[in-house]
């Protein structure tokens, strides 16, 4: 959509964003509960192992004080005793002083992991025994590398999970998002379709963009409606006028009157128009037509000084009288607001399929190659006057042949280009506003 990346490969996207959550969080939780379960048997080891030493220290004791073997005594432990001070621990000496009894845990890289135990003697002197820990110490890191390895393992599924089930949700807003173009784009017939259940944010989001396209239909229903009853409205009383202003005696007040009745029934006329295009009651007769020859005569009818280049013989499958409305807004467009010089500055070059209007002006204004053109409304005062309906009408007119018109301001001077495509095969007969024919509001320079 608009040259955005798939989805599936866009790590912006809301599915990747949610994952990613999804995996912090769990990393976190396995991180924090590993080393809450570390420290605690850590904790209990050392509590377990210093209980093994004073219980070894004194079946040591008990059994023969004085004799520097070690006994077993049933399932009792009974390890060497070590009376010099030299051989222990300073601070478990020093403990052990201070305190009567003290245990150490020494995990030097000289030996391997001991716990001590010590206690002081009535003669002043202490008394300790020394017990191995290296299995502890290799049960403890057995377990650690157990809890990340199943850990990694849970956050491979958890992951890909939480993406795929993050695509549901994805995938409604992703439709959102799509009904709103299209509604941005014109086509206020587009509806959401999003299900879920009341109190959901994706379909509060849908209801909202479902209401905003009603609204917007309805207001434009009611104007096009206006425009219709207006122009239906005018056309008796404007007969009239046309009647009365042919019996009028000749003379310069007279042309006056008949000038503006013109300017007011051709007005009436292109809401008249405008109002069927607007009701899709328009039909193109298609047939292959000499497309150089139909826009000769076309400019020829409109009286006004163009100057027209055509590329070999083009034949076109197009409707020849509605191809003459488009070319002769276009070029009138052209003449009325393009400051016309008196060397050709209005051009019309014609290819296989392709008419394209050139003027030498200030060029179409921001807003029309934003949004397209817009009745009664001529997008800059320097663009000269008008009521905005030609271009408008000739965007209708080739929405109904199946062509597309293009706008866009010419790179060297500035100039409004028009480009007309006709459409390069037989399209059979098109109704207004069914062919899906876009218009592309191009912008270069």
């Amino acid at each position: 959509m608009g040259g955005s990346p798939p989805t599936l490969l866009n790590w912006r996207s809301l599915r990747w964003k949610i994952a990613l959550l999804v995996a912090v969080a769990c990393c976190s939780i396995a991180f924090i509960v590993g080393l809450l379960v570390h420290g605690s048997t850590y904790e209990r080891s050392m509590n377990d192992g210093a209980a093994r030493a004073y219980t070894a220290l004194d079946n040591a004791l008990a059994s023969s004080p004085d004799s520097p073997d070690s006994t077993e005594s049933g399932n009792d432990i009974v390890a060497d005793v070590v009376y010099s001070p030299e051989e222990m621990p300073a601070e478990l000496v020093r403990k052990a002083r201070e305190h009567g009894q003290a245990d150490l845990y020494d995990e030097s890289r000289t030996y391997s992991p001991r716990m001590w135990a010590a206690e002081r003697q009535a003669d002043g002197g202490v008394a300790a025994v020394v017990i191995d820990m290296t299995p502890d110490q290799l049960s403890r890191r057995a377990l650690d590398r157990n809890m990340w390895k199943y850990s990694l393992a849970a956050l491979a599924v958890i992951v890909p999970l939480s993406a795929v089930a993050a695509e549901l949700p994805n995938r409604r807003l992703r439709r959102v998002a799509r009904t709103a173009r299209r509604i941005a784009s014109g086509d206020l017939a587009a509806r959401t379709e999003v299900g879920g259940r009341a109190g959901d944010e994706i379909t509060e989001i849908s209801a909202t963009v479902d209401a905003m396209a009603d609204s917007l239909q309805d207001r434009l229903s009611s104007e096009q409606r206006f425009t219709a009853d207006v122009a239906h409205e005018l056309r008796t009383p404007l007969m009239g006028l046309v009647t009365s202003s042919g019996l009028l005696p000749g003379g310069e007040a007279t042309e006056l009157v008949r000038d503006r009745v013109r300017v007011l029934r051709t007005l009436v006329e292109d809401l008249l128009e405008i109002s069927r295009l607007d009701a899709d009651a328009e039909r193109a007769d298609v047939r292959p037509v000499p497309l150089g020859e139909v826009v000769a005569e076309s400019l020829a009818r409109t009286g006004l000084v163009a100057r027209l280049t055509v590329s070999g013989k083009p034949v076109a499958e197009t409707d020849p009288r509605r191809l003459d409305r488009i070319v002769a807004n276009l070029v009138t467009n052209a003449h009325r607001h393009g400051r016309a010089q008196e060397q050709a500055a209005v051009e019309v070059m014609v290819g296989d399929g392709v008419v394209v209007v050139r003027d030498h002006g200030p060029g179409f204004p921001e807003s029309l190659l934003a949004n397209g053109p817009r009745r009664f409304r001529t997008g800059a005062a320097e663009r000269g006057r008008g009521h905005g309906l030609g271009l408008t009408i000739a965007l209708g007119q080739a929405r109904v042949i199946g062509a597309t018109l293009t706008f866009a301001n010419a790179a060297d001077d500035g100039g409004a280009v028009a480009t007309l495509r006709l459409p390069t095969h037989h399209a059979g007969t098109h109704h207004a506003g069914t062919d899906h024919a876009r218009t592309d509001r191009a912008r270069t320079g």
